[in-house]
């Protein structure tokens, strides 16, 4: 399994591959099924056909990695244009942002040093403009090298006059170190999404086996509906989806306080079952040319979604 997921890792910062995934004719069909678009106004559109189905919407612009503060002043553009086309057009969504792509790197490119500073900057201006307009921003987890860096952001951000609730993070529970930082994030009253994880750790940083992240996803998953907060619980595994929703029953939690959330084209009847059930669901939804390493990632996240997604290719 962690073999297989090296493997994924490695070939979604394959070039050539990816090259010809994103210029392809099959790129372009994988990228219907699984991207909303190339363009903010293709997943403006799936935004709102998403939302009349009652299910809400987190917008994703991909992209990371970025190496000058230019480059990344150019990335947060798209999203404070985002931000505003949500207010305007009135919809029931909210924007994810990785840091790298908001300058969080090893260091900019003549400019070392800066780069937290620089993530950090930008989060605050997305997180002002999001409670302004009404909205919300996720910060993304990215690999664990950079965890602690997202935290302290995040959590710098959240305590800063009138940001309180505007900005959340992304914890993945592959990671041992991630019922510590639930714990903290709680505390903190800040607002969580619980995904499994998507990078390649090694083994001191993260579970290796499935059912080990499975158990963790669960334990963290009844920590978070337990708080007064509104979290979120990323995954498409029925099974766990399924003792989530006998765990809230028995706690007589109510499916309003927190949130499930999916991969926009995965698993849409899913999706529709949780509305009629009462329960809040949330769809990401991403968009932009640069989708080949967020397509490798998913497959990486667990090596059996090469089946799943094939499966779902075909699925409504």
């Amino acid at each position: 399994m962690q073999l297989l997921r090296s493997a994924f890792i490695s070939l979604s910062h394959n070039r050539s591959l990816r090259r010809f995934f994103e210029h392809s004719a099959l790129g372009t069909r994988l990228n219907a099924r699984f991207v909303a678009g190339m363009k903010p106004e293709d997943a403006l559109r799936v935004a709102e056909a998403v939302n009349r189905q009652g299910i809400s919407v987190t917008l994703d612009s991909l992209g990371e990695s970025v190496t000058t503060s230019t480059e990344a002043h150019r990335a947060a553009d798209v999203y404070h244009s985002l931000l505003d086309s949500i207010a305007e057009r009135g919809l029931d969504a909210n924007i994810s942002v990785k840091l790298t792509q908001m300058g969080l790197s090893s260091g900019l490119q003549n400019e070392p040093g800066q780069s937290a500073e620089l993530a950090e900057s930008i989060t605050a201006s997305l997180a002002e403009h999001a409670r302004s307009s009404g909205s919300f921003v996720r910060i993304d987890m990215e690999d664990s090298r950079l965890t602690q860096t997202t935290l302290d952001i995040v959590r710098r951000v959240h305590a800063r006059a009138g940001l309180r609730g505007a900005v959340g993070v992304v914890i993945q529970a592959y990671l041992y170190r991630s019922q510590a930082d639930v714990e903290q994030l709680l505390a903190d009253g800040i607002r969580v999404r619980l995904c499994k994880g998507a990078y390649n750790e090694t083994p001191d940083a993260a579970f290796p086996r499935k059912p080990e992240v499975d158990a963790n996803f669960i334990r963290l998953a009844k920590m978070l509906i337990e708080s007064p907060i509104h979290h979120a619980l990323a995954t498409h595994d029925e099974a766990i989806i399924d003792k989530i929703k006998v765990f809230a029953a028995e706690g007589a939690i109510n499916p309003g306080n927190f949130e499930f959330q999916m991969l926009y084209g995965i698993r849409r009847d899913l999706q529709r079952k949780l509305v009629s059930e009462g329960y809040k669901v949330r769809v990401y939804v991403p968009f932009g040319t640069q989708w080949y390493p967020y397509f490798m990632r998913r497959l990486a996240e667990r090596p059996a979604n090469v089946i799943f997604m094939a499966r779902n290719f075909f699925r409504s």
